[in-house]
């Protein structure tokens, strides 16, 4: 039997982008980057010939705008991964305007491969190549000229030793296009608009010899160029299996509660906190973060707060300033659930974190692109179980107005995805708010059943004690119990009338 050929695999240099392609870019493949305008299909181009371009493995750039190259490589030289010192070293640019403009395919097509021999580069880019097609495109040219000069320039590139790229505006992916037919690889750009929203996506239509991730995959251009996000159920393939023993339990930083969870919250699992405004939720968080610091762990606060100046606690801003508690502050407009576990991975991952909050999920509802909201049941799932993969505890907090027509855990619908419920609520008695707390379920673990009240002072929250001679306690307006309903009460009065 003959062994079997290995393709290597070129790192392409953008984040994200090689765990989407199945482990990066076949070599002296053809690949095909198309779009519509605007959608960061030069940058992409770019910032992968500049990670992979050197001196002994060079680079050809092939332009045929209608200006010289030096107007696009004035905004391309704008992102961090553009090296002047490359330019003419390991990557060199050569306009093909006037042959384009003059119109006769023949012509450019032998430009290129003139321009090939003599450099005899590893890499090259043709950018647009649909100027290069509408360049040939007059009522006088027959159609089949154009047809075949797709196909040779395709098959010519196909036989090439090098990695080549073809840089194109198309809008649909239906548009007739032979090259289409003959690309090893056709990664497909998109702006997605709704609204005052803007996302831009990427897939990977085609691939040949490799299994890439299927669907659409988001990602952002910023300062350092593009930023690609794999899905986040991509991320569970290597998540580490469980060994079936008893999970460690782990301290909460509020008195009592760890004895209402059953001996403390077991580690690995997810929290969901649910409860009015001011019910103290951000509290409870900082204190599970400060307690586990206290033991020498290090956590990751990941705040979606709409209110960019709002203080935090002290205790809080003293964790992220020592750095023992690292911050995700999402800033960015339109995020996707994938993005924000990359920005979660990279923090756990830097500090080696144990203990993630998520504080809240309405604001995170909030900061996610329109887009995005449709499916935020699947988003948190894929949030929870991403984060599960990496081993950390984590409590995410939520805001539940209080309807005391119903008994309900979340918002969403989605109690059923974390492993342990808490819930905080108001009542009044005696013309004053009070608070109550209960702990819902701990999966797999006997707790409390309790529904305790507890108070905040500046040294946090106090869990107190359960409020015996009320009832009703559930529909906001508690009553006093009649003494006649209480049978230990009961019992007592009857012994002390047989006494007398």
């Amino acid at each position: 039997m003959n062994a079997k050929v290995k393709i290597n695999r070129l790192a392409t240099g953008v984040p994200g982008l090689d765990e989407v392609l199945g482990g990066g870019l076949p070599e002296f493949s053809f690949n095909l980057v198309a779009g519509p305008p605007g959608c960061g299909k030069t940058t992409l181009a770019h910032q992968i010939m500049f990670a992979l371009a050197t001196p002994e493995r060079p680079a050809l750039y092939l332009t045929v705008l209608g200006e010289p190259p030096l107007k696009m490589l004035r905004y391309q030289q704008q992102f961090d991964f553009f090296d002047s010192d490359a330019i003419n070293r390991s990557v060199r640019f050569v306009n093909l305007g006037d042959d384009t403009q003059a119109g006769n395919l023949e012509q450019v097509l032998n430009r290129i491969i003139a321009e090939v021999e003599t450099y005899s580069p590893a890499l090259v880019f043709i950018d647009s190549f649909r100027s290069v097609v509408l360049s040939g495109t007059a009522p006088t040219d027959p159609p089949n000229d154009l047809q075949q000069f797709m196909q040779r320039l395709g098959m010519i590139m196909t036989s090439w030793q090098a990695t080549t790229f073809l840089i194109g505006e198309y809008f649909t992916e239906i548009d007739t296009n032979p090259v289409f037919t003959v690309a090893d690889g056709l990664i497909w750009l998109r702006q997605s608009v709704q609204r005052n929203s803007m996302v831009r996506k990427l897939e990977i239509m085609k691939l040949r010899g490799q299994a890439t991730l299927p669907g659409l995959h988001s990602f952002r251009i910023t300062n350092a160029g593009i930023n690609v996000f794999p899905p986040a159920i991509g991320v569970l393939s290597n998540a580490k299996e469980q060994d079936g023993t008893e999970a460690v339990r782990i301290p909460m930083g509020v008195p009592r509660l760890d004895e209402m969870l059953g001996g403390g919250l077991p580690r690995g699992y997810s929290l969901l906190v649910a409860g009015p405004s001011g019910s103290g939720k951000s509290i409870l968080a900082t204190a599970f973060l400060a307690a586990g610091a206290s033991l020498g762990e290090t956590g990751v606060f990941a705040a979606f707060e709409q209110r960019r100046h709002r203080p935090r606690s002290g205790v809080l801003t003293d964790l992220i300033d020592s750095d023992r508690v690292g911050l995700v502050d999402a800033r960015a407009p339109d995020l996707s659930i994938d993005e924000v576990v990359v920005l979660l991975r990279a923090q756990i991952r830097r500090l080696k974190a144990t203990r993630v909050v998520i504080d809240s999920l309405s604001g995170f509802e909030l900061s996610l692109a329109p887009t995005f909201r449709e499916d935020f049941r699947e988003s948190l799932l894929q949030l929870i179980s991403a984060l599960s993969a990496e081993g950390v505890t984590v409590l995410l907090t939520s805001e539940l107005e209080d309807r005391y027509s119903d008994l309900r855990f979340s918002p969403y619908g989605t109690a059923f995805l974390t492993d342990a419920i808490i819930v905080q609520r108001y009542i009044e008695v005696g013309s004053r708010l009070r608070r109550l707390m209960a702990v819902v379920k701990v999966r797999a673990s006997s707790h409390s059943d309790e529904l305790r009240e507890y108070t905040i002072n500046d040294t946090g929250i106090c869990i107190g004690e359960m409020l015996p001679d009320q009832e009703g306690l559930l529909g906001g307006r508690p009553t006093r119990k009649h003494i006649a309903d209480d049978p230990s009460r009961s019992a007592d009065r009857h012994k002390r009338q047989g006494n007398s």
